[in-house]
């Protein structure tokens, strides 16, 4: 069937990414994080294709599960841990391992009655204020889990840097050192970077890595392209052209006469809208590729539709294929116009897209 729209994945640059991350990494694991339907690529397909990585990170027992469901035989980790016994079952049911970041999350573990053996990760809260043991309750935290019964696989420490995506900011150094010296005196496996804490400048002396935008060939740094970093764009969202329209000089395009046409104008219309996850906010001048060149997007993004000036482009037709972001267009590139961040334009692909593995 030849689909209007689709998110072709190429399954060969994850591979290239997870490559580039090792090589980043320094000899340090890598725990591929695939939550939110691994950015909006697929989560079992992703996790098939990164058959390589050591583990894989996921937010909730749902997305866990459907991992397993699929086969997938490496360590699992729920980066949120879990909050009721039930869950805490189906945990030790499928060998998943934990992030404790709670109080209430060591009680279940102290409460609960099953045989299981865990490998747990405790998370210290370094400056994020999200989840995680202060640096003044890891001690406690640390020595309550020292003495469950059963006593765990084995423990972990990690944490979660706010700002690494800045650069040699001051404040990911007070967070290293936050976490240093909490855990002094102990030679538990440690892990820091996400993929800003991969590609940044500082070292960091992590066990395991965590990235997830490198992984999909995103870069997590504002001024800096995936492809500046050495990586590969994983999704490349693509379309067509459905109608080719001429519009008079002073004629208007879309819903609300947001763009006039300053001359006679080739307009084409793309199937692609906020339906699909194109962000509605995208302004007029946002590059598009139609047939491999670059034309800008007129008027308002509508639900199923974007309509382009292609003027320049007298090649141009019904059928002439569509590049959103992807190669040779940088999402990137698109979140900057949108005003947001590639991670929300690859997850808000809509799920009426389908994806097309390559």
């Amino acid at each position: 069937m030849n689909r209007l729209i689709h998110a072709a994945i190429d399954t060969h640059a994850l591979r290239h990414n997870l490559k580039t991350i090792r090589e980043r990494a320094r000899g340090a694991r890598v725990m591929a994080v695939v939550k939110a339907n691994a950015y909006g690529h697929g989560l079992v397909p992703t996790a098939l294709a990164l058959a390589e990585a050591d583990a894989f990170g996921v937010a909730r027992l749902e997305e866990g599960l459907a991992l397993r469901a699929a086969g997938i035989t490496q360590p699992i980790v729920l980066l949120e841990g879990v909050f009721a016994p039930e869950h805490l079952l189906e945990a030790a049911r499928h060998g998943f391992d934990l992030v404790v970041h709670d109080m209430l999350q060591i009680e279940l573990l102290e409460e609960s009655s099953s045989p299981q053996r865990f490998l747990l990760w405790i998370k210290i809260d370094t400056g994020m204020n999200r989840l995680g043991f202060r640096p003044s309750e890891f001690a406690t935290a640390l020595e309550r889990i020292r003495r469950l019964q059963p006593a765990p696989l084995e423990i972990r420490l990690l944490t979660h840097l706010a700002r690494a995506d800045e650069q040699d900011n001051v404040v990911t150094r007070q967070q290293v050192a936050r976490f240093k010296e909490a855990t002094q005196g102990s030679d538990y496996t440690v892990s820091i970077a996400n993929s800003a804490g991969v590609f940044g400048t500082l070292p960091l002396g992590c066990d395991w890595v965590r990235p997830g935008i490198a992984l999909y060939g995103g870069s997590p740094f504002g001024d800096r392209t995936g492809v500046e970093l050495g990586l590969q764009p994983v999704m490349s969202l693509e379309t067509s052209v459905i109608a080719i329209r001429q519009v008079p000089k002073g004629e208007t395009v879309g819903y609300g006469g947001a763009w006039k046409a300053q001359r006679d104008s080739v307009v084409a219309i793309i199937a692609a809208g906020y339906g699909d996850g194109l962000p509605r906010n995208l302004p007029s001048g946002t590059p598009i590729l139609v047939g491999g060149q670059r034309a800008p997007l007129v008027g308002r993004v509508s639900m199923d539709m974007i309509a382009v000036d292609v003027s320049e482009l007298p090649d141009a037709h019904v059928g002439t294929p569509v590049v959103l972001w992807g190669n040779g267009l940088p999402v990137e590139e698109i979140a900057r116009h949108a005003g947001t961040i590639p991670y929300e334009l690859l997850c808000g692909v809509s799920q009426r897209v389908p994806l097309e593995l390559r």
